[in-house]
């Protein structure tokens, strides 16, 4: 039987990324079985903005049933917290400073239910920060230049985003796992998203042609790089995962992720 806790971290894409390509979008809905799905947006790592709470709307209004959360604005609220999320069939995190998301989510407890809104079942999905939050820790900007930061731990491993539009973050990771300061986990391009049922990742899948994702991990004292070729939705089966890479390519990526940057 599939493992009902499901999560969905993007790199980089959606509504707030690519406004005019719901393909990552209409993904996150066909993960739950309802009809009709009710969506509740969390834009609380950006500071809960009208623009983008608009845009929200303006994407899943049509499609679910949808609602959004906004933490600093929670004065004059009738219904409690636990009554809003655990409703839910699908819950979206948009994306931002992770460093706040974290602390503001803990100030009301939000963390808490969402996992247990995660054990129930409801579907978490998450771009940038809204992804990394569900890892035991990530590469954040929340300070300016990439630094660690350590998330919830609901999916073992690390996560980075923005591979491709933020190259500057995948050698501060990759020293991370080196060092032993963050465990081996993945990075993934914008527009890439990757599917976990439970704690195993069991898919990858992109809304743009050309991306990809890396799977990094200490093995006996040397770093072991695995890239991941997604699915392109919309285009059929997928590529296996996790194909080894070789000098070539590993040579092409670390040009390509700004090694040539240090």
């Amino acid at each position: 039987m599939t493992d009902p806790r499901r999560i969905l971290a993007m790199g980089g894409g959606g509504f707030t990324m690519e406004p005019d390509n719901p393909a990552l979008d209409d993904y996150a809905l066909s993960l739950t079985a309802a009809r009709e799905p009710r969506v509740l947006f969390l834009p609380t790592a950006s500071g809960d903005p009208t623009a983008q709470i608009t845009s929200f709307y303006g994407r899943f209004g049509r499609t679910a049933s949808a609602t959004h959360l906004s933490l600093f604005r929670r004065h004059g609220s009738a219904r409690s917290l636990a009554e809003i999320v655990l409703e839910q069939d699908v819950i979206y995190v948009g994306g931002g400073s992770m460093r706040n998301l974290l602390a503001i989510w803990s100030a009301h407890e939000l963390d808490t239910l969402l996992i247990e809104a995660w054990t129930r079942g409801i579907v978490l999905v998450g771009l940038s920060a809204g992804a990394m939050c569900w890892f035991e820790g990530g590469i954040t900007r929340s300070g300016g230049p990439p630094e660690t930061l350590l998330g919830l731990g609901l999916l073992p491993g690390s996560f980075t985003v923005h591979a491709d539009g933020e190259p500057e973050r995948l050698p501060v990771w990759l020293a991370a796992l080196r060092s032993g300061e963050l465990p081996g986990g993945w990075a993934a391009d914008d527009g890439v998203a990757l599917l976990f049922h439970g704690t195993r990742m069991v898919r990858a899948v992109s809304s743009r042609p050309g991306t990809a994702a890396l799977k990094a991990d200490m093995v006996g004292g040397e770093l072991v790089r695995h890239r991941i070729e997604p699915e392109l939705l919309g285009s059929g089966p997928h590529s296996p995962l996790d194909a080894p890479v070789g000098d070539d390519i590993r040579e092409l990526r670390d040009l390509r992720y700004g090694m040539r940057h240090r």
